[in-house]
């Protein structure tokens, strides 16, 4: 179980009003946040165009994207200012924060593509998107972040959107349909571990270590599915190597790099709410890219997940507003929650 530190609690008022002011970092925050869900939102584009089978697209997705971020890590490791976080994994409580999220995104990952083979895209996506519902009853079980009304409604909202950008393709009783919106189910359940280990780990890691360490255990669990499910590794092209970087560097380490640093500056069900925004740019993309065709509708589901957004960020606000202490109090912990 995981429980918050005594520092934790005494400096969560005033790290939650910082979070959603102009101070420092956290002024880019929500822009990286914003801009790491549109990164993400060309990976079903990547996916689709690439010749290889789900998962061993997924295991090249964290597999190719190691040496980038390990250099990243790397770096930072160099310049990580003393007493801050801590710049590498040093004990095995360490290794085990940082497993944590990566071992979440391959479970995310490989239950999304087993289920696509049983279910439709639409069902699946809708399914995958109910992630915010768990993010935000696990932030307020394990750390005490209780949502207002408000921003429950910003969160219906928004899932309400992403069922309209897909609603001309759910289907009702399709053969093996059951098993795969269970799948659909399990990969939202599997995201929200992963913002919420995001989250957990950038309280004592840099973004560019977490993304590194969490990122490995990502690919060497999807390595394991891809050879236990008989798919082939090899790259036969050029062009399937270009869509695979494109996927590995531009989707994984900059998309999910850039929500990894907003994570540690906004409460995790608020990012989780953001992060909608996934699957209106990769509809919009599919039209351009994939000449998917486009609807009225799903035009309508985009404009009300934005709504969802603006309503969510607006109940945080107010929220850490009421939660600010009258004075300044102690520093936030670097050592974060700790594991019991």
């Amino acid at each position: 179980m995981i429980t918050p530190s005594a520092s934790d609690t005494a400096s969560s008022s005033e790290s939650d009003l910082a979070q959603l002011t102009e101070d420092g970092p956290a002024r880019r925050a929500l822009p990286l946040l914003l801009l790491g869900a549109v990164l993400i939102g060309f990976s079903p584009v990547f996916a689709k165009l690439s010749p290889l089978e789900p998962t061993a697209t997924a295991f090249y997705r964290s597999a190719l994207a190691v040496p980038i971020l390990m250099a990243a890590a790397l770096m930072t490791t160099r310049r990580a200012p003393a007493g801050h976080r801590k710049a590498r994994p040093t004990t095995w409580r360490d290794h085990l924060m940082l497993a944590a999220p990566g071992l979440a995104f391959s479970g995310d990952l490989a239950c999304w593509h087993w289920a696509l083979q049983y279910t439709s895209v639409a069902n699946s996506t809708v399914l995958a998107n109910l992630a915010p519902v768990f993010v935000t009853f696990g932030a307020w079980a394990l750390f005490g972040q209780r949502p207002s009304g408000l921003f429950v409604v910003g969160l219906v909202t928004g899932i309400a959107g992403v069922g309209l950008l897909v609603a001309d393709s759910l289907t009702v009783g399709a053969p093996n349909q059951v098993f795969g919106d269970g799948l659909g189910v399990a990969t939202a359940v599997f995201y929200g571990a992963y913002i919420l280990g995001i989250g957990w780990s950038r309280t004592r890691f840099p973004t560019a270590v977490v993304m590194a360490w969490s990122t490995l255990h990502t690919a060497w669990v999807l390595l394991l599915l891809s050879l236990l499910m008989g798919e082939g590794l090899a790259i036969p092209t050029l062009y399937a190597l270009a869509l695979l970087l494109g996927l590995a560097w531009f989707s994984h380490s900059g998309g999910q790099g850039a929500i990894a640093f907003a994570l540690a500056h906004l409460p995790p069900a608020f990012g989780s709410v953001s992060l909608l925004l996934q699957p209106a740019v990769a509809a919009f993309l599919g039209w351009l890219v994939l000449s998917e065709p486009l609807t009225p509708l799903q035009g309508l589901g985009a404009i009300v997940i934005l709504s969802g957004i603006v309503i969510a960020r607006r109940a945080s606000a107010r929220q850490s507003g009421l939660s600010a202490p009258p004075s300044p109090g102690p520093p936030a912990s670097a050592n974060g929650p700790t594991v019991l």
